[in-house]
């Protein structure tokens, strides 16, 4: 039977061999934002699989509010594909999307009789990857 390496080995092997991988993807996350992830996935829906370029002209055309906020996170994700990563911004598109729930903000609203119900003001965490086309195609040539 052998021995597993120990754990710091194995983390410190793990980083070196990711970081000797080439980047071809960048992320932005948008937490806390004030709507409901229902109303959003919507929005999220419409631009997964599209080129950049083309997922900026729907979302510009949209009159849904969460199309103004997930603008600004895929603006947000190509801005660190260029400057963080040097990913060329042409041959970029939305790989993944994604609106998770975030916490309730939970207010009580009053009722005949003295009673009460109680509202629930959603929020949601944006999530958009953007990948770079033309080097994922030099990698599977490549392998």
């Amino acid at each position: 039977m052998m021995a597993h390496p120990k754990r710091s080995i194995f983390h410190r092997e793990r980083k070196m061999r990711e970081a000797s991988e080439p980047i071809i993807e960048a992320r932005a996350v948008a937490r806390y934002v004030r709507i409901s992830p229902r109303k959003a996935r919507s929005v999220i829906n419409a631009i997964r699989r599209k080129k950049v370029d083309e997922a900026f002209a729907i979302l510009e055309l949209s009159p849904k509010k969460a199309a103004r906020l997930v603008y600004k996170v895929l603006k947000s994700a190509v801005a660190n594909a260029e400057n963080n990563y040097g990913l060329n911004v042409d041959s970029l598109y939305v790989s993944e999307c994604y609106v998770d729930d975030g916490p309730r903000l939970k207010r009580i609203w009053r009722r005949g009789r003295g009673r009460a119900d109680i509202l629930q003001r959603r929020m949601s965490h944006i999530t958009v990857v953007v990948r770079d086309a033309s080097k994922e195609k030099e990698l599977a040539s490549s392998t």
